[in-house]
């Protein structure tokens, strides 16, 4: 069983919201908090893990980003993945999920054989949720997302258990396939000593576009996929108003007028 994961560096989600900064349209990191892995790509990184404990076979760990990403392919190392691939381009800068999603998939098609490409359910930056899908359709694979458990049966088929609102879906796919996990999959490890020595030794190959031959009208910042117009960190006001009176039931009164006069009730 040799299976791809997608994983994605981002800003660290517990960093204090005061340092969030936005200039022209783009989110800069802030100085002395160090990205980290997208924590839904560390839940599929542990879900490749338990696949190949039970059935054996090969991880490779993939990211498109820069030469700063080879911290967020050897967290994948360390907690078991065997290889880890760095996509990074100049002309890969400023991709949108879709060409993103399309950069792994021309990627993907050049690594040897594969059985199964995981994913993260989306990124906590963008949150946008989409990669995987489009990765599917770009590998013309089928794509079950949400799965919270993991099956190899004979005859290469997997058996997924899918999160719905009330309960879980069962399904049978035939390899390949891609899959998106969620927090549902349970707690990633954490990397062992020997783990986080053996990631460091790796040596992590990078792949620019002249590896992957990848269309460079569909990648990068002038992609025609989505445009974005505006970025900007929400204001807001807060107003404090004290409410008087001569006696409590007064107060009451008082408050509930302004509240109806709100619309509040």
């Amino acid at each position: 069983m040799n299976i791809v994961v997608c994983v994605k560096q981002v800003l660290d989600p517990e960093m204090p919201i005061e340092k969030f900064r936005v200039k022209d349209n783009q989110v800069i990191p802030p100085d002395g908090i160090p990205m980290v892995i997208n924590p839904y790509d560390a839940q599929a990184v542990e879900a490749a893990l338990r696949v190949k404990e039970k059935h054996g076979g090969k991880i490779t760990a993939i990211t498109v980003g820069t030469a700063e990403s080879i911290e967020v392919v050897r967290r994948a190392l360390a907690m078991g993945a065997d290889e880890a691939m760095i996509l990074n381009d100049d002309a890969f800068a400023g991709s949108d999920s879709l060409a993103t999603a399309y950069i792994l998939a021309q990627a993907i098609q050049k690594i040897d054989a594969f059985d199964l490409v995981l994913c993260g359910r989306e990124a906590a930056d963008w949150s946008m949720g989409i990669v995987a899908s489009v990765l599917a359709e770009r590998l013309n694979l089928p794509l079950i997302s949400l799965a919270k458990n993991i099956e190899l049966l004979d005859n290469n088929i997997l058996k997924v258990e899918r999160m719905i609102p009330d309960g879980y879906q069962v399904f049978e796919v035939s390899l390949p396939a891609v899959l998106t996990v969620s927090h549902e999959i349970g707690l990633p490890r954490l990397p062992t000593g020997m783990g986080i020595i053996n990631a460091v030794r790796k040596k992590i190959p990078v792949w620019s576009n002249q590896d992957i031959n990848a269309d460079v009208s569909l990648i990068g910042a002038n992609a025609e996929g989505s445009n974005l117009l505006s970025l900007s960190i929400p204001q807001r006001e807060r107003k404090c108003e004290i409410v008087s009176g001569k006696t409590p039931d007064e107060v009451a009164g008082n408050l509930a007028g302004k509240l109806r006069a709100a619309g509040v009730i």
